[in-house]
């Protein structure tokens, strides 16, 4: 089980990390408005996974993070509840790249490419980047829009995620809830930015 916990916390940082495309989000009417991309973004926070398989088999892990962004590259610490460094993973535009805590790597050419080949199925990811921004990719189709009291995006579907944000600072959501149903499995992915 510690293992299965451990690999959930493993496929959490990978969940994390995305390529992002910048582009301009829609309002309410439809109208492209400026994004809230910020070229400089570190954000730190807890996160809760919790993974449902057809079987009824769950798995659930928690802890904290850091992510840490600038010109173009990432870096995300993803840490134990009791602060330990569970793995760190780099990215930029060519290339992710998973470092676990023994030192060992995983390395591919982007980072959906990296979740697929870590947890052994593809797992569309390239979206978060944007949406801890409060915007969307606007390179794939978005859904069911909804839009907060300010005109913040508060609510959508994209690329099989449904995706709530709320608590809104001047850097973002600092609350995002991310659920997706596959045929085999549901993941459902809570992140509550604190600083």
């Amino acid at each position: 089980m510690i293992k299965a916990m451990r690999g959930a916390a493993i496929g959490l940082s990978l969940l994390l990390v995305l390529q992002g495309c910048s582009g301009l989000p829609a309002n309410r009417d439809g109208a492209a408005v400026s994004p809230v991309r910020q070229s400089h973004l570190e954000r730190s926070g807890r996160f809760a996974l919790s993974v449902t398989h057809s079987s009824n088999q769950q798995e659930a892990v928690q802890g904290g993070f850091i992510w840490q962004e600038a010109n173009g590259r990432l870096q995300l610490d993803l840490r134990s509840p009791m602060g330990s460094t569970l793995a760190r993973v780099y990215a930029e535009p060519s290339r992710a790249v998973l470092e676990y805590s023994d030192g060992r790597q995983e390395v591919a050419a982007s980072p959906d490419a990296l979740v697929e080949l870590v947890l052994g199925s593809p797992v569309p990811v390239s979206g978060l980047r944007d949406w801890m921004q409060g915007i969307t990719d606007d390179a794939v189709a978005v859904s069911a829009q909804r839009y907060d009291e300010q005109g913040r995006l508060s609510q959508f579907e994209q690329a099989g995620w449904r995706v709530s944000l709320q608590r809104y600072d001047e850097l973002g959501p600092k609350l995002l809830q991310l659920n997706r149903h596959e045929a085999s499995r549901s993941i459902s992915v809570r992140l509550v930015i604190d600083n």
